[in-house]
């Protein structure tokens, strides 16, 4: 009988020992500070004004190589070159006009290396009290590379008729 229950004493251990092993452990989920991601892209925002206003046509760091931008009434932009090019037109021919992007929502992954904003822009014109010559809404999607977000695709929408 001693035999027995010493057998069972084992067998309980190794089925023990076996559930404990195959037991799926949960993964640690890394957290993202959405407050912050949220402050990092609105100053990539900011930088991408800055540069943009100030006509520094070199300086327009803010898109990937291989970004693509769904541009209203054109067929969509791919590649920073083409992106470039098409935003240097724009500041040669609106010398006196001002964007401002403002980012409303983020929604980053959670290891923060990629980021969907929402956000709303305004163009001003500054020579006409800065009165807005077209608001309106987009979406970007920023992927993390090489230790900062860099837009691979957005697209936009005016608001205005």
């Amino acid at each position: 009988m001693n035999n027995k229950i010493v057998k069972g004493i084992a067998l309980a251990c190794i089925i023990s020992l076996l559930i404990s092993c195959n037991s799926k452990k949960e993964e640690a989920v890394a957290m993202v500070d959405k407050e912050q991601v949220k402050k990092d892209i609105q100053a990539k925002e900011d930088e991408f004004a800055a540069a943009y206003n100030a006509g520094r046509k070199d300086s327009i760091g803010y898109y990937a190589e291989d970004a693509i931008t769904f541009a209203q009434n054109r067929e969509p932009l791919i590649g920073k070159r083409a992106i470039v090019d098409w935003l240097i037109a724009a500041i040669d021919s609106n010398s006196t006009r001002k964007i401002v992007f403002v980012t409303t929502e983020v929604y980053p992954s959670n290891d923060g290396n990629q980021v969907v904003e929402i956000g709303y822009y305004k163009v001003l014109d500054t020579a006409n009290n800065n009165n807005a010559v077209n608001t309106g809404n987009y979406m970007t999607l920023f992927l993390k590379r090489d230790g900062r977000y860099q837009c691979v695709r957005d697209m936009s929408a005016s608001d205005m008729p």
